[in-house]
């Protein structure tokens, strides 16, 4: 997919033991991470035009307050970027 379009829905994302503080911090790690893992070229190459219902992303270790939500934001959006190529 050199050209086109991604879109990404998710639909439901289980976030257990984070501080209702640092969701927000998490959610725009997610979203900035994501928007540049979709725009790589190498990772969009690797994708192929179909439905994943689901990725599980397993256990992610988080650092404490909003770098580390955000950071892990970062890394389960690395994760999806990985899981679309398989």
């Amino acid at each position: 997919m050199s050209e086109g379009r991604v879109t990404l829905h998710i639909d439901h994302l289980v976030l257990r033991g984070i501080d209702p503080l640092d969701q927000h911090a998490l959610v725009d790690g997610l979203k900035a991470e994501l928007a540049r893992v979709l725009a790589d070229p190498a990772t969009r190459a690797g994708m192929q035009p179909r439905r994943t219902p689901v990725i599980r992303l397993g256990r992610m270790a988080m650092q404490p307050g909003q770098a580390g939500a955000r950071a892990l934001g970062g890394g389960v959006a690395k994760a999806i970027g990985r899981g679309m190529k398989a």
